[in-house]
Order: C-alpha cells, then sequence, then structure tokens
C-alpha cells in the first residue's frame, strides 16, 4: 500500500488532495508511517520500527495502525495492490 500519487505531503505532515481540495495533518507517527509504507514496509517491519522508535505497544500499534489505515482508504489517500492499474 502507497500514497496516492496525486496526494502531495509535505515535511512537516500537510496532506492535500488536489482532486477534492481536501487536506490533512498527520502527526510525527502517522509521518514515519507514510514514510515507511511509501519505503514498501509491510505491516510488522513498521510495526517494529514504530514501537521502537515511540515508545508504544504492539496492541496500541495495532489499533492505531488499523484505525489509520482505515481513514486513509476511507478519504482514498491510499492505492492497494487492487487499486493499481
Amino acid at each position: 500500500m502507497k500514497i496516492n500519487k496525486n496526494i502531495a505531503i509535505s515535511d512537516s505532515g500537510f496532506l492535500l488532495n488536489p482532486a477534492t481540495g481536501e487536506s490533512f495533518s498527520l502527526n510525527s507517527m502517522g509521518i514515519k508511517v507514510l514514510k515507511l509504507m511509501n519505503e514498501g514496509k509491510d505491516y510488522l517491519e513498521i510495526e517494529k520500527l514504530i514501537t521502537n522508535e515511540f515508545d508504544v505497544s504492539n496492541s496500541t500499534f495495532d489499533k492505531d495502525y488499523n484505525d489509520f489505515i482505515g481513514l486513509l482508504q476511507q478519504n482514498h489517500l491510499v492505492e492497494t495492490e487492487s487499486t493499481k492499474a
């Protein structure tokens, strides 16, 4: 899963969907998760890196990650394997 190519992302975590005009702000953990996703890291790699860097439990990460991915998908900010042409 990667961020859609048309989504603009600033280093400060501001996302802009030019197609809809919607904008979103991410915290530092959200920024890191998106960067890792775009690098092609899988869930387990992301979990390990985030839980170590942000001192968060695996169960908390799991819940937050799933909520985050759901929001990204709901707002059409990411492309999944099934949505790629």
